[in-house]
């Protein structure tokens, strides 16, 4: 007669190194530190991160601005690479297109024709600034440069957008005091979002985990548009318009 016998319940010890190594792995899988592989900013509470990326602007000497701004009512679209001694790009405002150029303090401006023609309010003019009759504004300028005096009213405001130190400064100003969110990936880079308040009301800066912490996109509070900030550093060239590519439109151009 055979005996069926029971199996043998494991020992007490061996129960225990089971539990052990089953927490172990728990403890491991569970708690994988995010930071690890990054530039560590993550771990640094949200005003540091903050800190950290505007020391990071500051230090910058190059960068490119791309998206939507929407200020005063207006929605312009940026593609702008910015420098310490200029800027170069374009800016879209409705259907009208120009570019922008910034040597220095020498600002040139470049428009389609429905630019100036918006611009002039489809009036005629001549190049020289008399005011004389002298053709259509679109059809004289062309896709001729237009230096913009430091005087015209215009120049400040047109300025402002090829201003690397303004630019940033004036975008880069979350409002509340900054809270951490989510940790998004944007264009590849692995980022960690600061918020302006919990709500992010004032706005919302996804901070690169990768190298320099650099922000790398920027969702303005109030849908005041969305911006991406790359090529940190990339030099490019900067260079005042040949003769023949330029125009002289006299002490003021046509209202823009």
């Amino acid at each position: 007669m055979s005996v069926t016998r029971l199996p043998r319940r494991p020992s007490r010890r061996a129960r225990a190194a089971v539990a052990l190594c089953a927490g172990l792995v728990a403890a491991l899988s569970g708690c994988a530190d995010p930071d690890e592989g990054t530039n560590g900013v993550g771990r640094l509470p949200a005003d540091a991160i903050e800190q950290k990326a505007r020391a990071a602007v500051d230090g910058a000497t190059a960068v490119r601005v791309t998206g939507e701004l929407v200020t005063s009512g207006q929605t312009y679209k940026l593609d702008m690479r910015l420098k310490k001694s200029g800027g170069a790009g374009s800016v879209t405002a409705h259907t009208a297109a120009f570019t922008l150029l910034r040597v220095g303090d020498a600002l040139f401006l470049k428009g389609s024709p429905g630019f100036w023609s918006q611009a002039a309010g489809g009036a005629s003019a001549s190049p020289g600034g008399s005011g004389a009759p002298g053709g259509d504004v679109a059809g004289t300028l062309g896709d001729k440069y237009v230096k913009v005096p430091a005087g015209d009213p215009s120049y400040k405001q047109l300025r402002g957008f090829t201003d690397m130190g303004a630019l940033l400064d004036g975008l880069l100003a979350l409002g509340g005091k900054p809270a951490k969110g989510d940790r998004p990936t944007v264009h590849g880079t692995r980022t960690i979002e600061v918020k302006g308040g919990d709500d992010a009301k004032g706005g919302t800066l996804d901070v690169s985990l990768e190298g320099t912490p650099y922000p790398v996109r920027l969702t303005r509070a109030g849908g005041a548009g969305t911006l991406l900030l790359d090529d940190w550093g990339k030099d490019f060239a900067l260079k005042a318009p040949a003769r023949d590519q330029m125009v002289d439109y006299g002490s003021e151009i046509p209202h823009t």
